[in-house]
């Protein structure tokens, strides 16, 4: 009769652990983006940016992860960096997109200090267990073509040091066209709802790959 009990016991102990490691492993991940007006929605309907728009492609795609919007407009990466430790803490992302830098630039704040900035986010996260997506940036030609090229080539320089995913040009096929004008709004800063898609485009196919 022990013997008959004992084993009633380990089969249902086997059927609860495989019930908590199969809820486990169907538990939607979490996308991280911080970000800074960009990913804000500034100036353009709530629900009408690419972050927005990311919830609806991981629901039609089937996709279990849930994303969180912790952009603020105006960040620097100097604000990220700060933020970043309780974000990680409350959300245990599986992914963390990080869209900073630009107000770094517009500035004329240190390159160099921008790179630290992003090292450090980009390590912070990955100690947390959460893979990383660096979304490159570049200023217009008005800012000088030497710093121009430095602020381009920090991304990718940041994203090889550390193993992060990058999105080369964050605004690829938005500001690089001949038309850019018609999709920005009149500050010429801030890219209208209709660039939002493209710039989804931009940032799928890279995040699909850090979701698998």
């Amino acid at each position: 009769m022990k013997r008959r009990n004992f084993i009633r016991s380990a089969l249902a102990a086997g059927a609860g652990a495989l019930a908590a490691s199969s809820a486990f492993a169907t538990e939607p991940k979490t996308v991280l983006v911080v970000g800074d007006s960009l990913s804000a929605e500034y100036g353009i309907a709530r629900g009408s940016g690419w972050v927005a728009l990311l919830e609806q492609k991981l629901a039609a795609e089937k996709i279990a992860a849930r994303v969180v919007n912790a952009s603020i407009s105006g960040d620097t990466s100097a604000g990220g960096r700060s933020r970043l430790p309780a974000l990680l803490k409350t959300h245990r992302p599986a992914v963390v997109v990080i869209e900073l830098g630009s107000n770094d630039a517009l500035r004329g704040l240190s390159l160099d200090m921008t790179e630290v900035n992003l090292t450090a986010m980009t390590q912070a996260a990955q100690q947390a267990g959460a893979r990383v997506l660096l979304t490159g940036m570049q200023m217009p030609p008005n800012y000088g073509a030497d710093y121009g090229k430095r602020f381009f080539e920090l991304y990718a320089k940041v994203a090889k040091a550390q193993g992060a995913a990058l999105v080369p040009f964050f605004l690829k096929g938005v500001a690089d066209r001949p038309d850019a004008i018609r999709l920005f709004q009149p500050d010429r800063i801030h890219p209208t709802a209709e660039a939002h898609p493209i710039i989804l485009g931009n940032v799928w196919p890279e995040l699909r790959k850090l979701l698998r």
